[in-house]
């Protein structure tokens, strides 16, 4: 895929969306892969013990897959250069009906000096902002 023309983009365009459906077993997977096995995001009886709604998707996991429509849209990892996020709300993973995280990710800065571009991303979940302040800046050139 080739990189975006930072000339083609303005503030504002839409440069990638999607949905994350995210299960039990998605965490458990998660776990696996970080070595995060708080059981706060696998049993219930113990996220409810520390005053939690539910099992929660790991805030890192929620980061990872928030990003992955901006890597997708500029073609290589490396080209982002900066990714920052302040987690508002948590995940809460149903059992029976799991989680569905959606990701909207807009132009919010262009840096024609740089070639660069900051993408904005408004990540949600049940209706709610999950993801505050989330950055990714890109490289174009």
């Amino acid at each position: 895929m080739p990189t975006p023309d930072l000339a083609s983009l303005a503030v504002g365009d839409v440069v990638a969306e999607r949905t994350f459906d995210l299960t039990r077993d998605s965490l458990v997977r998660y776990a696996g892969a970080s070595g995060d096995f708080n059981p706060i995001h696998y049993r219930d009886d113990v996220a409810a013990s520390v005053g939690l709604p539910g099992v929660l998707a790991h805030g890192m996991l929620t980061m990872g897959l928030a990003v992955q429509p901006v890597v997708d849209w500029v073609g290589d990892p490396a080209r982002v250069v900066d990714y920052q996020v302040r987690f508002t709300r948590p995940v809460v993973v149903d059992p029976d009906h799991g989680a569905a995280v959606s990701v909207v990710a807009k132009v919010g800065q262009l840096d024609a000096e740089a070639s660069a571009a900051r993408i904005d991303l408004t990540v949600t979940y049940d209706g709610a902002t999950v993801l505050g302040k989330a950055q990714v800046r890109v490289a174009l050139g």
